[in-house]
Parts: structure tokens; sequence; C-alpha cells
């Protein structure tokens, strides 16, 4: 996986660059209709969501699985996990409210996945949790980098990265939807012969990271004004790589931002690329494939590659949570 991308004949100029820490990122500007070849070991992001808990105190605490990396509260307290139970939550106005993993219908996402390479989930956090999160952003204390797109190529806008300990909304989100999504990567990789195998719980696949020297927590908030958009990239931070992520939008559509539609390209082989457009509203989350998925062909499986990105925004503000579950180097 190393190397830089590389450019078709007729087709748009990629962007690869490296960011702040120095991994190197790549992409292409959404909407074009120009493919970007793949390879090598490099930067991008995505966005992506999250989910915890509020005690009626207004103080956010979740719980996570025994022998994950840590977690923050929102006030920024460091507490210690536990065994993730359901997703039960109390908003910031005081209202209980429930958001259970047994309440998304799995086989309807697998079959999304399998399908197209893409699931959404509606309304996986509330309004009031999209904004606790939002109001995180200014506080340079919880995350470890930030990328100012327009430097290097990746478009315009901003994110940050995450430190650990990861915020509980994030930590919790990252523990409880991995093992459900671990059986599709795993059944992902075996019709496609990739050797690889994912463990059960998330913890474990991130000592596996931890292993090959990938520590950093990649999970990021990403910051969108008027004109801002974010180039077609893949979010790849070293061997180990989980073929699925998630991304949740913070902000509103229609009343808080307008444009920047969350963009999906499949370059399929000998054919021209695939677009979609994933139409989110507030609180809801994508599942979407990394980096590549299968697709059963007349000859057996052929691996299909993704890229995602963000349209221009044409007025307003937008927010978005991107979970990754793989760390980087």
């Amino acid at each position: 996986m190393n190397g830089r991308m590389k450019q078709r004949p007729g087709e748009v100029t990629s962007t690869g660059e490296l960011d702040l820490d120095g991994v190197h990122r790549a992409g292409a500007e959404v909407g074009s209709t120009g493919e970007v070849g793949h390879g090598g070991a490099r930067l991008a992001r995505a966005e992506v969501g999250s989910t915890g808990k509020l005690d009626l105190d207004g103080d956010h605490r979740a719980r996570v699985e025994v022998g994950s990396t840590g977690e923050m509260g929102l006030d920024g307290d460091h507490r210690a996990g536990a065994e993730v139970g359901s997703m039960d939550e109390v908003g910031l106005d005081g209202t209980h409210r429930a958001v259970r993993m047994e309440a998304i219908d799995w086989g309807t996402v697998t079959a999304d996945l399998n399908s197209q390479g893409s699931a959404v989930v509606e309304r996986l956090l509330e309004p009031a949790h999209c904004r606790s999160l939002v109001a995180l952003y200014p506080r340079d204390n919880l995350f470890r980098s930030r990328v100012v797109m327009a430097r290097h190529g990746f478009g315009r806008g901003e994110y940050k990265y995450f430190s650990y300990p990861l915020p509980d909304l994030v930590a919790q989100l990252r523990a409880t939807l991995y093992p459900h999504l671990a059986p599709i990567a795993n059944r992902w990789n075996e019709s496609l012969d990739i050797a690889a195998r994912f463990p059960t719980q998330h913890a474990e696949f991130l000592e596996r990271c931890a292993q090959a020297g990938q520590t950093r927590p990649t999970p990021l908030m990403l910051q969108y004004s008027a004109g801002d958009y974010n180039c077609l990239h893949q979010d790849l931070y070293g061997e180990h790589v989980f073929p699925l992520q998630v991304a949740v939008l913070l902000s509103q559509p229609g009343e808080e931002f307008t444009g920047g539609e969350f963009v999906l390209t499949e370059q399929r082989p000998r054919m021209q690329s695939r677009a979609e457009v994933v139409p989110l509203r507030q609180g809801d989350a994508v599942i979407f494939a990394v980096h590549h998925r299968p697709v059963k062909g007349v000859r057996g499986m052929y691996r299909v590659n993704l890229r995602h990105g963000v349209s221009r925004v044409r007025s307003g503000h937008r927010h978005t949570l991107g979970v990754i579950f793989h760390d980087a180097k």
C-alpha cells in the first residue's frame, strides 16, 4: 500500500499530499467524472458519528467495553468505562430518549452495504447530542491535530482529530457499532480472498493496530462554511484497515446550511465511475466502505473501489463527526 496516487489519461488531477502529521492522503475533487487510481499508505478523512448518554444533571457519561483506551465526558473529565450496554440517553433538555443497537435493522444495513456499499441509519443521534458534539469543536485540548484542507489540496474547510481519551459519545459509538460491522467485514474479506479477519470486539482490533505502530486515534470532526467542500478520498492510515466506517451529520440541512451533500463514487473495472449522493438529516449516520467492497460478476467476485467526499456548501455552517475504527501511525 505504499506509493502515490496515479492519474489515468484524460482524468482529473489527483491530489496526493501529506497531512500535517506527515501521513499521505489522496483524493480528487468531488463532482468530477474521471477516475483516480489507488495505492499508497495515504491519509484521507471522512465523516462519521456517535452516541452516548447524559445524566439528568447534564454531565455526559457513557460506558464502553472493558479494555478500551478510555473516554472523556463532554465536560472534559476522564471517566473509566465498563462493558457496553444499550445506549440509553437523556437529552440536554432532560427528556429521556433511548437509542439501542437492537433498534437498528442490521439485516437491512447488511443488504444495503452488500448491494451499494453504504447504508443509512436514521436518527442515530438526537439533535441535543449533535449540538453537544458541535460545541466541542472550539476546545483544542480535546484534539491532537487540526488540518486546514486548502493548504494540502484536500478541498476547503477544516477538520480536527480527537485525542485519547475520546469523548464519551465517540468512544461508545466506536465500541458498540464495531461488533455488528465486524462480521460483514470478515465476509467481505473472505469473498475477496483477503486473509485478514477481524476480532469480535473493537478493543482487540485496536491492540492489533497498536502492535503495528498505529496508536493515534482517527475519529475526527469536520467543519465547513459557505464555499467549502471535501475532495473524494479514502481513509487509510496504515497496515491495518477496517473496511467500514461511519459518518454522522451533526447540522440540520436547510436550516443551518444548504448544499454540502455526502457523495460516494464507485470505480468499476473497465467502466466509468458511478456517483451517488446520500441524503442525510441531522443525526443520521451513513455506514460505508472505506476502500473497496466485493461485487458479484459473471466470473465471480471482484473488488470495486470507493471514495467519498462532500459537495460544495452553498450557505451556512456544516459539522460532521467521523468515526474510523482503525488507528493511525
